[in-house]
């Protein structure tokens, strides 16, 4: 376990989810932080900064001065953080260490008895309903996420961080290989779908992974999971499945599955529970956070309460607002199989509305993600589209450091029409543009949808295209 240098901790790229919570927690356990961050040096993200400066964290420009600072102590980076960045340069020259975000995370999954939550898809959800069913039946834990809570926000806090008792619900994430430093008492692996690298590579992380879990092994029912289970019986670790099939140890019974418009129902070994986020996936998503509870000791029946009242997580299939009767959602969904699920319960809820249909915007993150997967995009957009659904690609969003960007969202929507979806998917070369196009497009009863992952201006997009609807419906 790394052994963390007393004094102050400073974060470039803060403003990320995953850092933000890192320092965020690291304050809460007594200790010291301080960040830096683009998009604050930018001018914008005021909330951000203010939830940050709240809990006494101080922020500087990522220009180097951060790392300078009397008592700084160590440097704390991410993937994405690259090498040129003024706050490396700094740190390298006073020779202070440098610790990836994971390095971090992992000397707090060790002090606590942690449930790491793992998986291609749903990682964020899971950990949000874990930690809400785990807060709802007494047990007090900690949790360290990428996602927003929208439980925390409703306290006055950014969402993604904090501190209980001994338990710690974390995500623990394959997109940079992280997870293979962390030491769970409880490993949870919900899925193994294709998204940042090739599932094989994932699949080898995940084993490493299963061969690091101390307690119990919580595991999706998929068959391509089945070499992390066998690493885990191996070790003769508990192993407990989840899903819909036979075989799982955490499915629903026979016959009690009810998928609604907004929520679902079933039962867990005669035990019913309510969950009130729609979705088939969100069901597999809930026996997940059932299963890895009950690996720590909780009995079904004190999750029911808890599971009824789940807040959810912010851009996680989130409407923000409806204007002429047009309701607008904000979700993460950025890989084939998101998008997939996100598109399906979107068609549920306008599937009773004659004449109804779904508009989908999508941004792509990431030209290296986007060239991994273009061909499995389309695909997905083919099949999961109504007859008489659109869709609209904004450009691919670039965050900075090297790449090639040799291709452009224009170039999959041509792929689009070689698949027949031509008519119906179009390239939005600006938000405005989009903005535009979509008061015009949509009546009342439809659904537009905000799809893409890493950019935190998609809620503001998405906010705009509400205000545009109810300007044109004023008009």
């Amino acid at each position: 376990m790394t052994v963390l240098p007393a004094g102050i901790l400073h974060f470039a790229g803060i403003g990320g989810s995953g850092m933000s919570a890192l320092a965020q927690f690291q304050v809460m356990l007594g200790g010291h932080a301080s960040g830096s961050d683009r998009s604050f040096d930018q001018g914008g993200r005021d909330e951000a900064r203010e939830q940050l400066m709240r809990l006494g964290i101080a922020l500087y420009p990522q220009d180097g001065t951060g790392p300078a600072q009397p008592g700084c102590a160590a440097l704390v980076v991410s993937t994405a953080v690259e090498e040129s960045v003024p706050d490396v340069r700094v740190a390298r020259e006073r020779g202070l260490p440098i610790l990836h975000r994971s390095e971090l995370l992992a000397s707090f999954v060790a002090s606590h008895r942690t449930l790491g939550i793992s998986g291609t898809s749903g990682k964020s959800t899971v950990v949000a309903m874990t930690f809400e069913l785990l807060r709802g039946a007494g047990r007090d834990p900690s949790v360290i996420t990428g996602g927003d809570l929208e439980a925390l926000r409703a306290e006055g806090l950014w969402g993604n961080a904090w501190r209980g008792g001994e338990l710690l619900v974390i995500e623990a994430d394959e997109s940079d290989g992280s997870l293979v430093r962390y030491e769970p008492a409880v490993g949870v692996v919900l899925n193994l779908q294709k998204d940042h690298k090739a599932e094989s590579e994932v699949l080898a992380m995940f084993e490493t992974f299963a061969g690091r879990v101390r307690e119990a092994l919580v595991v999706g029912e998929d068959a391509n999971l089945a070499p992390v289970v066998a690493v885990a019986r191996a070790r003769r670790l508990p192993v407990v499945s989840f899903g819909f099939g036979p075989s799982a140890h955490v499915r629903p019974d026979d016959g009690s599955l009810e998928l609604a418009a907004r929520s679902s129902t079933f039962a867990v070994r005669g035990v019913r529970f309510t969950l009130p986020v729609p979705g088939r996936h969100n069901v597999e998503n809930a026996l997940a956070a059932i299963a890895a509870c009950g690996a720590v000791g909780v009995p079904l029946g004190e999750l029911v309460a808890p599971l009824a009242t789940f807040r959810g997580v912010g851009r996680r299939f989130q409407t923000i607002g409806v204007a002429n009767g047009v309701e607008v959602i904000d979700d993460f969904a950025h890989n084939p199989a998101k998008i997939t699920a996100a598109l399906a319960t979107a068609r549920r809820l306008v599937a009773d509305r004659p004449g109804a249909r779904v508009l989908a915007v999508y941004q792509p993150h990431g030209y290296g993600p986007t060239r991994f997967l273009r061909a499995d995009f389309v695909d997905s957009f083919a099949r999961a589209l109504g007859p008489d659904d659109r869709a609209w690609w904004l450009e691919v969003f670039y965050a900075g450091g090297t790449t090639t960007k040799d291709f452009s969202s224009a170039d999959i929507i041509a792929d689009l029409a070689a698949r027949g979806v031509g008519s119906r998917a179009a390239f939005a070369s600006s938000r405005d543009a989009l903005v535009s196009a979509l008061a015009a497009e949509a009546r009342p009863g439809d659904i537009v949808i905000v799809m893409g992952a890493r950019d935190p201006s998609l809620t503001g997009l998405a906010r705009r295209i509400v205000e545009a609807l109810g300007a044109a419906a004023r008009a």
